[in-house]
């Protein structure tokens, strides 16, 4: 962990560089998508577990950067075309452009060839009180940090904005009207949602005089989240132990951060701004247009099902207990999948995962020619 000393240290106008950390976290795409649980074993995750989640190094600064990006003339003066001053606008090319870029894409499947992203500006935090807000941001990520024994569960975000409310944003933060942003389905807060999940906010960004959408990307402190029921008039946490609320503990499209919370514990880091069809209904029946698994994949439940036929009792014991824990919210699902990695060995959950999805396959074929419905494992199967 850098020394606290460099955490903290805030430049006059910070280096508007990619930074690392935003590099790491979108540099692969989420093995999970729309189409499949948190509570499923993706082959993928024996490959890249470490570094497929949106989850953030908590170890590097919210405004440091060494590299210089590459931005248009307009934006060279620090003078954002678009929203004024605070924001530099990325050139296509630039890596955090493009990473950022690819990342919104492959969370919009094949909806994405009706979408075209317009610009990338960066957040450089020129103002003082924008860097006193991101000072703030990074005093109560270490508070969370300690709290939750080292993990503060930081995570990129999505956040719809109008264009006017932009530079309001940038320069005092966000505010709280007393009506409910997102909706109100999940209590009064601020409604973003995961970064492999646009589209769940690009449906509430309006529409400017020139056809775009905004949205912020931002950096969250998440903490420990709770289930939060449609309907609820909730605006704290419930009690101490939480930090945020989230629509789903297995598969989060809604990350609610609280209004006691919304100016500590997010961070506006880009504003991207994309051109998108001007109603909601263009969008069509988004859910027949979302991703598809690509990779073999099998719900856990039935992972340790197939794993007891052949690991000894102790060891299939240790891992139940995992995904025990996983499902309580003590431990993250990349703990857990490092974990059962940790007990079986990749080769064997590769090939348990494969030899599962053939016999599944197989069962379908045979239950389409007797004219029966073949049984799906679904991410909301019971225990």
């Amino acid at each position: 962990m850098a020394d606290y000393v460099e955490q903290f240290r805030l430049m006059p106008t910070a280096q508007p560089g990619p930074n690392p950390r935003l590099l790491r976290a979108f540099d692969l795409n989420h093995s999970m998508n729309d189409s499949e649980s948190d509570d499923n074993f993706n082959s993928t995750d024996t490959s890249s577990c470490d570094t497929a989640s949106s989850s953030v190094s908590d170890s590097e600064s919210c405004i440091s950067g060494n590299k210089t990006p590459r931005s248009s003339p307009a934006a060279s003066s620090g003078q954002s075309p678009c929203f004024g001053d605070g924001l530099i606008r990325l050139s296509e090319g630039d890596k955090a452009f493009d990473l950022i870029e690819r990342q919104f894409m492959a969370g919009l499947g094949r909806l994405g060839g009706t979408i075209a992203v317009n610009a990338i500006h960066k957040n450089v935090y020129s103002a003082v009180m924008a860097q006193a807000r991101a000072r703030a941001f990074q005093i109560y990520m270490r508070a969370t940090e300690k709290k939750l024994a080292g993990n503060a569960n930081v995570k990129y975000a999505w956040y719809a904005a109008s264009k006017e409310d932009i530079p309001k944003i940038l320069s005092y933060g966000f505010g709280y009207s007393g009506s409910i942003a997102g909706g109100g389905l999940h209590g009064s807060g601020i409604y973003l949602s995961p970064d492999n999940h646009p589209l769940e906010s690009l449906k509430l960004a309006p529409v400017d005089g020139d056809g775009l959408r905004h949205l912020f990307l931002c950096r969250i402190i998440l903490g420990k989240p709770e289930l939060v029921r449609p309907g609820s008039n909730q605006y704290h946490p419930s009690s101490d132990e939480f930090d945020s609320g989230v629509d789903s503990l297995d598969c989060p499209k809604k990350y609610i951060v609280w209004s006691t919370h919304m100016n500590t514990h997010v961070l506006p880091e880009y504003v991207l701004s994309v051109r998108a069809p001007c109603n909601s209904r263009g969008f069509g029946n988004t859910e027949s247009l979302i991703r598809k698994p690509t990779s073999p994949w099998m719900p856990f439940p039935m992972l340790i099902s197939e794993l007891s036929k052949i690991l000894p009792a102790p060891i299939i014991g240790s891992i139940s207990k995992q995904h025990r824990d996983y499902k309580d919210g003590k431990i993250s699902r990349q703990e857990l999948i490092g974990k059962v990695r940790q007990f079986t060995g990749d080769k064997l959950l590769i090939s348990v995962i494969k030899s599962f999805r053939t016999k599944l396959g197989n069962s379908g074929k045979q239950a389409t020619s007797t004219g029966r419905t073949p049984r799906r494992f679904a991410c909301s199967e019971d225990m």
